[in-house]
């Protein structure tokens, strides 16, 4: 995966650039997730909060995670495209892949929160399962 890369919301208004390789990526099945994305799960990826620059506006819905701390979800007011999350560990940044100007390069290493996923959804064989999810260092 070449750096920097690039992506937006549906409509244009919000841009980023990231500027770091992914710590991780991965698909996280959370009822949460399923809800914000209306379907099975959310594809993203956790990268340095400083490597990432945002031009435009977002607005976050923040909600409790598991852990007890706050997990924002950010979205471009305009259109609604889901484009990031801010997990309670604040150095971090998530991105979600289908944002990415070029989404194909994205690379799940992993299913988190797999005890919510939907028997209807078919998650890759080949990918480490966690019932939760698991710290990015437990992910590589």
């Amino acid at each position: 995966m070449k750096t920097p890369f690039t992506g937006s919301c549906l409509c244009g208004a919000v841009r980023y650039e990231c500027n770091a390789k992914p710590i991780v990526m991965g698909n996280c099945h959370c009822r949460d997730c399923q809800k914000a994305t209306g379907t099975a799960f959310s594809a993203g990826m956790l990268v340095p909060r400083d490597a990432v620059t945002v031009v435009g506006e977002v607005k976050y819905y923040n909600v409790k995670g598991d852990s007890g701390g706050i997990v924002g979800r950010g979205f471009c007011p305009t259109c609604g495209s889901q484009l990031f999350s801010q997990p309670p560990v604040r150095e971090l940044m998530g991105i979600m892949a289908g944002s990415l100007d070029e989404p194909s390069w994205f690379q799940p290493s992993m299913d988190g929160y797999t005890d919510s996923a939907q028997p209807w959804d078919y998650m890759n064989p080949d990918l480490p399962k966690y019932a939760k999810m698991p710290s990015a260092t437990t992910a590589d």
